[in-house]
């Protein structure tokens, strides 16, 4: 009998630590995490403030296109036979 109640004291101060630690810890880590996520957004956003305005594109060389043996408008033809 002494056995089972030292067991469970010693489960019930386990978890009492525990929950403890995690009142202390957690939310330490989640501000870690909370503060890279903000970092990121910024540095995104930087980027997105750099980058060239869209809608003002201006194209100086149109290489040539050359024409192939056959036209777009036939396409291929592939030939098939039909199983009933």
């Amino acid at each position: 009998m002494g056995e089972i109640l030292d067991f469970l004291l010693m489960v019930i101060l386990v978890i009492y630590v525990l929950r403890t630690l995690a009142r202390i810890f957690l939310p330490m880590l989640f501000q870690n995490v909370v503060n890279k996520a903000q970092q990121q957004h910024s540095q995104q956003q930087n980027y997105t403030n750099n980058a060239p305005p869209t809608g003002k594109i201006k194209v100086e060389y149109k290489p040539e296109t050359k024409k192939g043996s056959i036209p777009d408008s036939e396409g291929e033809f592939i030939d098939y036979e039909e199983i009933k």
